[in-house]
């Protein structure tokens, strides 16, 4: 069912702005083309064109923190709502900017995704003033393989090219902390099935390429504080998904970086922030208190 994406977020959700990341276009493609597609319950693929749903709070309220959400969905489509939209305006009403990001899906071209993760933090970064958001306070958080995007951008960042004539690529990608909601961290033999190694490498998933997007590889003393939120009877695509955070915990810890972990008994996988009436719906406010905890909010 094909429906007009940006008509049906503005009657549900409201964005104070809607940007392109790349105006100008994109410095790859994804391949893919025509209308994205609502699956249902706002469940969007056939992405071509990344995109920031910007939540801004109200001026008395504003904290000058950003949070850059990245929604899951197997890398074959996204969750909109639940993971994103509704994330964003929990997150206004907490005085901070919520930034929605619809990024390219991968289509076998796994740099996508991350140029468009690390174009987000960049862009923001650029337009901080503007957006009354402070340069060294924004955070970059996703959900499934949202998470897993998150942690590559935590992990895979660059200091930027002053060279550059686009004045938006000479700024850090650097996100100043991650959260990660059932995120799945690494990508090695036997831990993820196969058709997700296709969907995302396509023909190119030598070993070199696949370490950059395990997370738990590429952690340094430069690697931000993260934030995780997880349910033990989580087994989405047959992983024992808390398992792939524990690792990338693990690894942060032998460089003394900040990280909290809460695993919560029942949630199973993709519950976002939608109420189930379980101890796991606790988790926005447990986020914000830790903000305060690593100095982000007062």
């Amino acid at each position: 069912m094909l429906l007009s994406i940006s008509l049906f977020t503005s009657i549900l959700f409201a964005q104070d702005k809607i940007l392109e990341i790349w105006p100008d276009g994109a410095p790859s493609d994804n391949g893919l083309s025509g209308s994205e597609v609502d699956e249902g319950n706002n469940r969007v693929s056939n992405i071509s064109v990344a995109k920031m749903y910007i939540y801004t709070p109200e001026k008395e309220l504003n904290t000058g923190v950003a949070v850059i959400l990245l929604p899951g969905g197997g890398y074959r489509r996204e969750a909109m709502s639940h993971e994103g939209y509704e994330v964003g305006e929990w997150l206004k009403s907490k005085g901070i900017t919520g930034i929605v990001l619809k990024y390219r899906l991968p289509n076998k071209h796994h740099q996508i995704p991350l140029e468009d993760a690390n174009r987000a933090i960049r862009f923001t970064r650029y337009h901080a003033k503007e957006w009354g958001i402070d340069p060294d306070k924004i955070g970059i958080g996703g959900a499934s393989a949202g998470g897993h995007l998150a942690s590559t951008a935590g992990t895979n960042f660059g200091p930027g090219n002053p060279n550059s004539e686009d004045p938006i690529e000479a700024l850090s990608s650097r996100p100043d902390f991650m959260l990660l909601l059932y995120p799945m961290i690494y990508i090695k033999k036997d831990s993820v099935p196969q058709f997700m190694i296709d969907r995302f490498f396509g023909d190119d998933s030598d070993w070199e390429t696949v370490k950059q997007y395990s997370s738990d590889l590429n952690v340094t003393a430069d690697t931000p504080p993260a934030f995780f939120i997880l349910a033990d009877n989580d087994r989405a695509a047959g992983l024992m998904i808390p398992k792939h955070s524990i690792e990338l915990y693990l690894a942060m810890k032998k460089f003394n970086i900040p990280a909290e972990m809460h695993i919560f008994g029942d949630g199973g996988h993709g519950f976002g922030i939608t109420k189930q009436g379980l101890p796991v719906d606790q988790w926005p406010d447990l986020f914000y208190n830790w903000l305060k905890a690593i100095k982000m909010l007062e």
